[in-house]
């Protein structure tokens, strides 16, 4: 038995902070179903990171094989500006436990799918929008992207050297943590809430406001004292030189994070420099000095034996890995975050694996990311509509029309 099992989705998001909330779900063991928007809709284009589900062709299944965002997914094109696709979502609405969305406000009540109409088919029902800035506010229908959240919420302006422009840290800060991880705690908080009360709800996460949150123990040292924290200036920034990025030998980087007096103390000790402790409490000349000491000492070896050298001795130091080192790691692959998976046309397939470990309800990929409309014909039948029926809804472009409807499972 997987954890949410039993719980179905209906999930309207087009983009990877929610097709990533979704896929954790998904994992958990959640019924999710991708309502994807057919020709007909006359959609615009999401962007070059959006997530649909591909035609069933060779290259589709291509995509299908290796997309682990839509894993364990079922899809359903339907055009939701049509009077008889929005019924098809209420019907499918009426069988739901959360609908999932991620449009700028006012979208979803345009189509007629939003919170206020679905919780009068469905009272039971959870109703998620993840969105840049939230439903209310001043910004709140204003466009954006991960770099626009992170730096209204505080994170952009304190990532970097003090000496440098501001650091974007890709789409960890905002888009993943910030939205992705919230939406999902979000989720699960409310199922949990109607396990007790019998009673859905509607649930509002903005990716900003995560951004604000992860600010952590900085708004408080703020709210506290009125200490505003400055690009390198915090303990973490990379600025002082027990804490942050060096160049090794051979052209690659460690990461040293000697934060603790006793870290840095066995630092000084292994590379003979016991005259630099204690580390300088504050940035200026002096920690300047250290660092710079520091910077030509790691180019005197290689990435690989400073990590073979100074980590069995209780430095808290790691080789800065690319994608590829990442996935062939001892460690990364002993904590299973690489996954085979038997597909039928291309054999051994690698995904991310789960980074959730439950002892009694493991997670599983029970099968590949779906080809548009895949499912058109089960989730259809379902709610009453049978093969003329559908005939005439897939002439009219209101569901999708899949080349072919085939179910490929995975096997670890």
């Amino acid at each position: 038995m997987l954890p949410l099992e039993g719980i179905r989705i209906l999930d309207m998001s087009r983009l990877p902070p929610c097709s990533q909330a979704t896929m954790y779900l998904a994992d958990m063991g959640a019924e999710v179903i991708k309502i994807e928007a057919t020709a007909a809709a006359g959609e615009r284009a999401v962007g070059y990171a959006s997530e649909p589900s591909p035609p069933m062709t060779k290259a589709g299944m291509r995509i299908s094989a290796y997309n682990a965002l839509n894993r364990n997914k079922k899809s359903l094109g339907l055009n939701l500006k049509s009077d008889d696709g929005r019924q098809i979502f209420h019907k499918l609405a009426e069988t739901a436990d959360v609908v999932f969305e991620g449009f700028r406000p006012g979208v979803t009540k345009r189509l007629g799918v939003d919170y206020e109409t679905i919780r009068k088919i469905n009272p039971k029902i959870i109703y998620c929008s993840l969105t840049g800035y939230g439903q209310t506010g001043p910004y709140a229908s204003l466009p954006g992207h991960d770099i626009n959240y992170i730096a209204l919420g505080g994170a952009l302006g304190l990532i970097g050297s003090e000496k440098s422009d501001p650091v974007i840290p890709l789409g960890f800060v905002g888009d993943a943590a910030g939205g992705t991880l919230h939406a999902v705690i979000a989720i699960l908080g409310a199922l949990a809430a109607r396990e007790k009360s019998g009673v859905g709800q509607y649930i509002d996460v903005a990716l900003t406001d995560g951004v604000v949150s992860l600010l952590g123990m900085l708004s408080v040292w703020y709210f506290q004292n009125g200490d505003i924290p400055k690009r390198g200036h915090i303990a973490a920034s990379g600025d002082f030189p027990e804490y942050g990025v060096y160049q090794t030998k051979d052209g690659g980087y460690v990461a040293l994070g000697a934060m603790e007096p006793y870290f840095w103390e066995n630092v000084c000790k292994e590379v003979g420099r016991e005259d630099l402790i204690p580390a300088p409490k504050e940035l200026g000349k002096e920690s300047e000095e250290i660092r710079e000491t520091m910077r030509k000492i790691f180019l005197t070896k290689t990435r690989d034996e400073w990590f073979d050298l100074l980590a069995p001795k209780n430095i808290p130091i790691t080789k800065v890995n690319n994608v590829a080192e990442v996935f062939s790691d001892l460690h990364i692959r002993a904590r299973k975050m690489v996954m085979e998976l038997d597909h039928p046309a291309f054999g051994k397939v690698k995904q991310a694996g789960f980074p959730i470990k439950y002892s009694e309800t493991p997670l599983q990929v029970r099968h590949f990311a779906p080809f548009f409309s895949q499912n058109e014909d089960e989730l259809l039948e379902e709610v009453g509509y049978f093969d003329d029926e559908r005939e005439r809804l897939r002439q009219e472009g209101v569901i999708g029309q899949p080349s072919q409807r085939v179910g490929i499972k995975a096997h670890a």
